[in-house]
């Protein structure tokens, strides 16, 4: 059941008002978003549609289901940006309502062996570390573009797309 006081929650109810770089696509279980640090190009994070703090509160089925859609948006990804790595975190400490943060790791981060958290500590007490951890490589709206492309490409565009319901 959505929560009046979840920050996804609101943001669910409310997809029409997102900018259209930050939705990236519409799956039926979830919502994948572009994430705020862009220095890790195609960032994203994976919202449940369901509020729920544990996995384990899902029906089975609609967990996998959730997880086979994170696998997708992790191959659109992969094909767009050519990550050496990709971490997948699924923490909700700050923001209790399931959502996976999937970080492409690259050769150029010199934090490379490193928790990306620690990165996004310092950008946040440090305004001009944030803002190059914020701006990244590529503008928004080409990184979301790439991303859909791919996912059109994976045939996600017949279980939803970016711009349908």
């Amino acid at each position: 059941m959505p929560s009046t006081d979840c920050p996804f929650c609101r943001k669910l109810s409310d997809l029409g008002s997102l900018a259209p770089e930050e939705l990236v696509w519409q799956f039926p279980h979830s919502v994948a978003l572009l994430g705020p640090w862009q220095y890790y190009q195609g960032y994203c994070i994976l919202v449940a549609r369901t509020h729920a703090t544990e996995l384990s509160q899902l029906p089975d089925a609609e967990r996998v289901a959730y997880f086979n859609e994170m696998c997708l948006l992790a191959r659109a990804i992969e094909k767009s940006f050519h990550p050496r790595k990709l971490n997948y975190e699924l923490l909700g400490n700050q923001v209790p309502h399931l959502h996976w943060h999937l970080f492409p790791r690259y050769d150029h981060d010199p934090d490379a062996l490193k928790p990306v958290w620690l990165a996004l500590e310092r950008g946040e007490r440090d305004e001009t570390e944030g803002q190059r951890l914020r701006t990244g490589f590529g503008s928004r709206s080409h990184s979301a573009e790439l991303l859909q492309e791919q996912l059109i490409l994976s045939d996600c565009d017949g279980i939803h797309s970016f711009g349908s319901e």
